[in-house]
């Protein structure tokens, strides 16, 4: 039976690493998504009776920790387009790469915000009348996507999410630099989480603090196609743009602010005498093998 099991599972093993990594994208994303817009419908729809606003964001925290520690293995779980971006620009993930990853986030979120609807689905429509609005006081749409307070200016939210995702970025990339101070793996979730959590307890009011191109796009897509219409790009002077790129933008900034501030700056790594040794037994051994292989294909000929 096991071997049976055994054989099931190396048959649908995906060979791809790039298609590993997507799917390790969607479905980490999708848990995020999945916590925070849980959180966000039970809040809106509990009328602040079942949760109030550091229930919505400690979902969302505990959705970056979850989906990381689901994904992290396979894809490093970046679950944010920005932060996907921010690794091509130092050197830590392809650029062809970027393009298949930001699409996985958005269809993870995308598929998040459909079950959400759906398990909530009889609380919306009570809470709303029956009527899907973008704006007004049984708005919905803000369960899924992002919408700035009213007085709000489009200059002010672009720069709001600049600010936040630079932070973002500034605050996590020390954690896996070997010539800073990382973290132990194991805790990379957690902390990731409590920087979120942070940034949204502090930077979240005027427009909604998505850091995160996937997190508004997937979900406002879907409010488009559940019934919400044009209005979730519509509304606001067209506000869908500014967590669309806004964080991008906050991405680069803020990675090259810790390049220039910190990372060009700390010392470099001392390999110790037994880590040189093997290094240099190791490029032995490679350049024997070269050797044998090419002796090999001379007598072949």
């Amino acid at each position: 039976m096991k071997t049976r099991a055994k054989k099931v599972m190396m048959k649908m093993k995906i060979k791809n690493d790039l298609a590993r990594e997507c799917l390790g994208e969607i479905i980490g994303t999708f848990v995020l998504l999945l916590f925070g817009c849980s959180g966000a419908a039970q809040v809106k729809t509990g009328r602040d009776m079942k949760g109030q606003f550091l229930s919505a964001n400690l979902s969302f925290a505990v959705g970056v920790m979850s989906a990381m520690y689901l994904s992290m293995g396979v894809s490093g779980a970046h679950l944010n387009p920005a932060v996907s971006l921010s690794f091509c620009v130092l050197g830590n993930l392809p650029w062809r790469k970027l393009l298949p990853y930001s699409l996985s986030q958005v269809l993870g979120a995308y598929l998040a915000s459909a079950v959400v609807f759906f398990m909530y689905y009889d609380a919306i429509m009570e809470y709303s009348g029956g009527v899907l609005t973008v704006t007004g006081p049984n708005e919905t749409a803000s369960i899924f996507a992002t919408y700035p307070s009213e007085g709000m200016s489009l200059q002010t939210n672009f720069f709001d999410q600049v600010v936040g995702t630079a932070t973002l970025l500034l605050c996590i990339l020390p954690l896996n630099d070997k010539r800073n101070r990382p973290a132990p793996e194991a805790l990379l979730p957690p902390i990731v989480a409590a920087v979120v959590l942070g940034i949204a307890m502090s930077m979240s009011s005027n427009c909604g603090g998505a850091i995160n191109p996937a997190r508004d796009l997937g979900p406002r897509l879907f409010t488009f196609t559940a019934g919400w219409g044009t209005e979730v790009f519509t509304s606001f002077s067209y506000f869908f743009w500014v967590p669309l790129v806004a964080p991008l933008v906050g991405a680069v900034l803020g990675s090259i602010f810790y390049l220039v501030f910190i990372q060009w700056h700390l010392p470099e790594l001392e390999i110790d005498a037994k880590s040189q040794t093997e290094v240099m037994d190791s490029t032995v051994v490679k350049s024997l093998e070269k050797k044998d292989d090419f002796k090999m294909k001379v007598a072949a000929l």
